[in-house]
């Protein structure tokens, strides 16, 4: 494994079918119809940027001095990163709140006592980020699934004593999907706290160098989440545990893409938790715009889900908010779609957060 500041860390996807803003709405003629007028009187997210901060950006990574040594010693080189860096990017991308998630990838090598002391380090390194920086971070607290105990009792401390705003996970771990049996314990906990699990892409075990010249990145890391999402629905485990609330990197990964073949795949295996197919299920998940933002990629997700379901992301420091925000004007929302995915939806699922 080895990364660098400047990797593409996590690549774009696009859609198939579903109920909400599909192409009637959106594409040739229908940007009329939502309303260029009160998208003018607001301005362009670029032009706003310049102005109040307001949005609220949930995958945005921080880099403890710990946690850089601690990926050093494993041979993978963390992204240049700094609180003002930070700061800086948000203040002229028109970010208010910044959520913080760990940098890729994580801490879990097997090693259940190591894992466990560095979510720790990194835990408290981000809520102090979070105290000395009133309104303008919080904190999605790290995590190891396979490491059952200690993940119980991290949740415990990261909740109650930290005042954490929901739990980061990755995609994968060795080899481990979202949906393995193993991590019931971890999830009839964050069931329990109706919590909410931020999932970020990690190189999956089987598939870190796959094609000549292109880095895991670019395929691996969008295809890792369309994989962990299908994992989730499809061994029951999103329904299993109904008041986790999840957030999904990059528009869903490839997912949207591939929703013709999940929807095949359960008339073929008629799974009897999924009676209706996995689409309502996948509807019902949380999806994120970082890296995927192209018209394209917001043409196939917003053709499987609601813009309620959708936030505002910019994977700092890998990518600036600058390039979410260009999407986003390129694709020319209407004000109230804007403000839920800018503002609201991460409200309402993250209602203790302190914002600027």
């Amino acid at each position: 494994m080895n990364f660098s500041a400047n990797c593409a860390c996590c690549e774009p996807t696009l859609a198939f079918q579903a109920p909400a803003l599909g192409r009637r709405k959106f594409l040739a003629g229908g940007v009329a119809a939502l309303g260029l007028g009160a998208l003018g009187s607001l301005g362009s997210p670029a032009v706003r940027a310049q102005g109040a901060k307001t949005k609220i950006d949930v995958h945005h990574h921080f880099v403890s001095p710990d946690h850089r040594e601690y990926l050093s010693k494993r041979k993978v080189n963390a992204p240049k990163w700094s609180a003002q860096m930070s700061l800086d990017d948000m203040d002229k991308s028109g970010i208010a709140t910044s959520v913080l998630s760990p940098a890729t990838p994580g801490t879990w090598w097997g090693e259940a006592e190591d894992s466990r002391k560095m979510n720790r380090i990194i835990n408290d390194f981000g809520a102090k980020l979070v105290r000395d920086h009133p309104g303008r971070f919080g904190l999605f607290a790290t995590i190891s699934p396979p490491d059952a105990d200690g993940s119980l009792k991290e949740i415990e401390y990261a909740f109650d004593i930290l005042k954490a705003d929901g739990i980061s996970f990755f995609t994968s771990y060795g080899g481990k999907y979202l949906g393995d049996a193993s991590f019931v314990p971890v999830y009839a906990e964050l069931n329990r706290r109706k919590a909410v699990i931020y999932v970020h892409p990690a190189i999956p075990a089987c598939c870190s160098d796959v094609v000549p010249g292109i880095p895991v990145g670019s395929i691996e890391y969008a295809t890792d989440s369309t994989r962990t999402i299908a994992h989730l629905v499809f061994s029951g485990m999103s329904q299993k545990y109904p008041d986790i609330r999840w957030i999904f990197s990059h528009s869903g990964g490839t997912l949207p893409f591939l929703t013709a073949r999940f929807i095949q795949q359960q008339k073929v295996q008629k799974n009897p938790h999924l009676p209706n197919g996995p689409m309502p299920e996948f509807q019902k998940l949380y999806y994120e715009l970082a890296q995927g933002h192209t018209k394209a990629q917001l043409s196939a997700l917003f053709e499987m889900v609601q813009v309620s379901q959708v936030l505002y992301g910019t994977d700092y420091p890998y990518r600036e908010g600058a390039d979410t925000n260009e999407g986003i004007a390129n694709w020319r929302f209407n004000a109230a779609e804007l403000r839920s995915i800018e503002v609201e939806t991460a409200r309402k699922l993250l209602p203790n957060l302190k914002t600027a």
